[in-house]
């Protein structure tokens, strides 16, 4: 069983530095984002449908929320999931989620820089594009690359963080697997396994009668 979930931890590991280094490298361009993996592309789609249904969320918030919208619901949902299966899960769930959470960073990073030139395929050929508005808003378009350079950024740090994760279970398990930790020591004669400071007020008593 300990071997099983090594190999299936080492295959998390190979396709996260895969799929990370094509993230902050390929994913970037219009050319490298044609040909883009299978997984990657169907992560893509999901998020797609996340980013359009925060606008219909954040719609009640007046018009700058909504077109915010999208891309803060791929940065709520996430990280609601990270803390979600943190909670239910432990650490190993964040193999997986805190690299969505990195994967949905790139992706909205991508679609920020693209505000000055407005090349990406939307939707719908009416479609407005929602950063491109927003920093004609802030009258910042010029700023949108700067912007999209600290969002990539953090969402590298945690593609990493989920890569760092998958390699301290794969030690930890590995060191378990062919060194395991020696077994406790039996108590020295004479020496109580546990004080009864904290049995209840009956056990106390009994204990208290066995002595004498």
């Amino acid at each position: 069983m300990k071997k099983t979930l090594i190999a299936f931890e080492v295959i998390v590991f190979l396709l996260l530095c895969n799929y990370s280094y094509y993230l902050v490298t390929d994913y970037q361009t219009p050319h490298g984002r044609f040909d883009m993996p299978i997984l990657i592309r169907l992560i893509d789609m999901i998020n797609l449908f996340i980013h359009e249904g925060g606008h219909g969320v954040f719609r009640v918030f007046g018009q700058f929320i909504y077109f915010l919208g999208g891309s803060l619901m791929q940065f709520i949902l996430p990280l609601a999931t990270i803390l979600v299966f943190l909670r239910t899960s432990g650490l190993r769930s964040l193999m997986g989620t805190l690299y969505w959470f990195g994967h949905n960073l790139i992706n909205v990073s991508v679609y920020i820089a693209d505000a000055p030139k407005t090349q990406l395929t939307l939707i719908s050929k009416h479609a407005l594009h929602d950063w491109r508005w927003l920093c004609t808003q802030m009258d910042n378009v010029e700023s949108a690359p700067d912007i999209a350079a600290v969002v990539a950024f953090l969402g590298a740090m945690s593609l990493l963080g989920a890569i760092g994760v998958t390699v301290y279970f794969i030690i930890r398990d590995v060191r378990e697997l062919f060194w395991p930790a020696p077994p406790p020591k039996p108590m020295p004669p004479g020496l109580r396994p546990r004080s009864s400071t904290f049995l209840p007020p009956e056990k106390r008593a009994s204990e208290r009668e066995n002595e004498f």
